[in-house]
């Protein structure tokens, strides 16, 4: 797939909430995904199964989900970005609105890395 197609599948499982899906079929096995500070997460992580693990450990602390917004992607090379919005209520931090600027990097037809920005 190209790097267009790629962005495209992405933000259409993602605005699907097929998150899983679309780290399962569109992540590398080697991937690296990066957070702007700790917060959210380990800072660096690497590899698929790592990165699963962020992810379902994120998607555990969410007591309720009010809504995201995604924007379409921004393509450049073997790159793009998205903005990403996301209003949902956390365990023990309550009621929050989370926007972002998510870069990915495609090779060989799968994201290998992803970086965030809040």
């Amino acid at each position: 797939m190209t790097t267009h197609e790629i962005a495209e599948q992405l933000v259409s499982l993602c605005r699907q909430g097929k998150i899983d899906e679309a780290q399962a079929t569109l992540f590398a096995e080697n991937v690296v995904s990066i957070e702007a500070g700790e917060d959210m997460g380990p800072k660096v992580v690497e590899g698929l199964e790592a990165l699963q693990h962020k992810s379902k450990h994120f998607q555990e602390g969410v007591e309720e989900f009010h809504g995201a917004t995604i924007s379409e992607p921004v393509i450049g090379g073997n790159h793009f970005a998205i903005s990403w919005a996301m209003d949902a209520t956390f365990k023990g931090r309550g009621r929050t609105t989370i926007e972002e600027v998510c870069v990915y990097k495609v090779a060989d037809g799968k994201i290998i890395s992803e970086e965030f920005f809040y």
